[in-house]
């Protein structure tokens, strides 16, 4: 299998974006992550970001792309998405599927809703068209624990916000060892982050999405809310929805056939 590994940065005005790509296929998976990209970005971590995509690198090219390195203060979510275009214009990707990872995903109905004609396949996962309340409460402490400089108390906040409790059995056991590595030199981009997540709101614009969408959640999610998922899928167009039973945010690292539903569904009536 060609797994062509290789990571990069393309510019964006006086910035840049980092970008960690893998496979050789003739068809593009963009991948955007969460809020956690706002701490680190994909520099470097290429052969480890790899390994869930490995069954799909025949077919597809897969790259993860951070946000811009330099967020300003007062970005939107509809901005980074028309700096991924940009950077999209640049690698010569005309069109693509999208997977969406909370915040990620966030990006991904702007971009899917703005640029319609860009788009093939759409996976929003753990996500939601608006800040809800429970969201807005779960990134306001968290940037609380970032002001205070509280690296260990973000990392379990997260932790606790996110996780079943049959995995956070296993991860409390790390906690004394939080905090210790990891803490990014500054947390502005981390804030710039945060502070999209918290105004942003899309809803009147879902219907513009007419690519084929799947929704992926998690019924017990006390970040966006199972809730979201389900708004998703009422204002999308033809979209698919499944939300995962006892399972929270986390779902798309705990549940064993997450991978293999997205690879079901870009693959889904694509065979010869």
């Amino acid at each position: 299998m060609a797994r062509n590994i290789r990571s990069g940065s393309v510019p964006v005005g006086t910035t840049e974006m980092e970008y960690a790509s893998f496979g050789s296929g003739d068809r593009n998976l963009i991948v955007l992550p969460g809020l956690s990209d706002g701490l680190a970005t994909v520099k470097g971590k290429a052969l480890l970001l790899a390994k869930p995509y490995l069954p799909i690198l025949e077919d597809f090219t897969v790259t993860m792309f951070s946000r811009i390195n330099d967020l300003p203060e007062g970005i939107t979510m509809q901005d980074m998405a028309e700096d991924q275009v940009t950077v999209l214009d640049a690698m010569g990707i005309r069109t693509c599927s999208v997977l969406g990872v909370s915040q990620g995903g966030m990006i991904a109905q702007c971009l899917a809703s703005a640029r319609p004609e860009r788009m093939d396949r759409l996976i929003l996962a753990v996500t939601a068209p608006r800040a809800n309340e429970r969201t807005k409460d779960c990134v306001t402490r968290w940037m609380e624990d970032a002001r205070r400089g509280d690296h260990r108390q973000l990392m379990i906040d997260t932790a606790e916000d996110s996780y079943s409790p049959e995995r956070l059995k296993k991860y409390r056991k790390m906690y004394p060892l939080l905090g210790a590595v990891g803490r990014p030199r500054s947390y502005d981009r981390f804030y710039a982050n945060g502070n999209a997540i918290l105004s942003f709101d899309i809803e009147k614009d879902l219907e513009r999405i007419t690519c084929p969408t799947l929704i992926l959640g998690g019924e017990e999610d006390r970040i966006v809310g199972a809730e979201a998922s389900r708004e998703l899928h009422a204002r999308i167009p033809g979209s698919e929805l499944f939300l995962y039973p006892g399972l929270g945010h986390a779902a798309y690292e705990e549940a064993p056939d997450f991978y293999s539903r997205v690879f079901e569904f870009l693959n889904r009536d694509m065979q010869t």
